[in-house]
């Protein structure tokens, strides 16, 4: 089980509290985690993820304490602490502006 924290605009339009539980498929993924996110809350397609190339959306980070996991390939292992559940996975909307 793994534990996310999602921003607030996130978790109001899924009709969810700040942290939710989800099974991810083994190995855990950024990848699996988003295909779990948007099959659990179908709300979320398209929000943290464009649905034509899959790609992650600019301005959504993935933090895992206090490590940036954004830049990681979709496909790369979640942290050990991050799939055993003893920590969260952190969904972050980024803001740009001058």
């Amino acid at each position: 089980m793994i534990r996310v924290r999602l921003p607030h605009h996130l978790s109001t339009l899924a009709g969810v509290g700040r942290e939710i539980q989800l099974d991810v498929d083994e190995p855990p993924t950024q990848r699996r985690l988003i295909d779990a996110l948007e099959a659990t809350y179908p709300e979320l397609r398209g929000t943290i993820r464009d649905p034509a190339t899959q790609q992650r959306r600019p301005f959504i980070r993935f933090y895992a304490g206090e490590e940036d996991l954004s830049l990681e390939p979709p496909d790369a292992p979640l942290p050990a602490a991050v799939a055993g559940g003893s920590e969260l996975l952190h969904v972050v909307g980024a803001m740009a502006g001058g």
